[in-house]
C-alpha cells in the first residue's frame, strides 16, 4: 500500500501590530489500496500454474483548516464532511445586562426562559408531592450509634440468635 502526502504551511507576520500567524496541516493524502470485491485467482493443476490479480484503487483524503474534509476514491467523486471544532471556548449561557442601561435598552428575555419562569411562578416554588423530612425519616429504620466496630458485630449476632430461638 503506497501513500503520498502533501502538507501545507502558511505563515504571516505583521511587525507594526506585533502579530504573527503560523499554521501547518496535512492537506492531501493519496493512498493505493486493494479494491474490495475486485480480485481474480486462477489455478491450473495440470501445469502447476497459478495466476492472481488484485484490483487497486486510489483513496483520496483532503483536509483544510476550515474544518472541511473531503474523502473518496479518485475518479469517482469526493464526499465532503464538516468536522466539529474542538478548540473553541464555551459560549456564555448567561450574559449580564448592562448595569447602567435603562429598561428599554435591555434585551428581551428569551421565550424558553419566559416559559420556565411562568411555570415556576404558577407552582409557587412548591412541589405537589412534597413531604416533610420527619415523615420521610419515620419510615426508615432507627439509627444505632456505634462507638466501637466490634460492638456492632456482637449486637447483630445476639439479635440473630434471639430470632433463631424464637423460631
Amino acid at each position: 500500500m503506497a501513500t503520498a502526502e502533501l502538507s501545507c504551511q502558511v505563515s504571516e507576520e505583521d511587525r507594526e501590530r506585533r502579530e504573527a500567524f503560523w499554521a501547518e496541516w496535512k492537506d492531501l493524502t493519496l493512498s493505493t489500496r486493494p479494491e474490495e470485491g475486485c480480485s481474480l485467482h486462477e489455478e491450473d493443476a495440470q501445469r502447476h500454474e497459478t495466476y492472481h490479480q488484485q484490483g487497486q484503487c486510489q483513496a483520496l483524503v483532503q483536509r483544510s483548516p476550515w474544518l472541511v474534509m473531503r474523502m473518496g476514491i479518485l475518479g469517482r467523486g469526493l464526499q465532503e464532511y464538516l468536522l466539529p471544532y474542538q478548540r473553541v471556548l464555551p459560549l456564555p449561557i448567561f450574559t449580564p445586562a448592562k448595569m447602567g442601561a435603562t429598561k428599554e435598552e435591555r434585551e428581551d428575555t428569551p421565550i424558553q426562559l419566559q416559559e420556565l419562569l411562568a411555570l415556576e411562578t404558577a407552582l409557587g416554588g412548591q412541589c405537589m408531592e412534597r413531604q416533610d423530612v420527619a415523615e420521610i425519616t419515620k419510615q426508615l429504620p432507627p439509627v444505632v450509634p456505634v462507638s466501637k466496630p466490634g460492638a456492632l458485630r456482637r449486637s447483630l449476632s445476639r439479635s440473630m440468635s434471639q430470632e433463631a430461638q424464637r423460631g
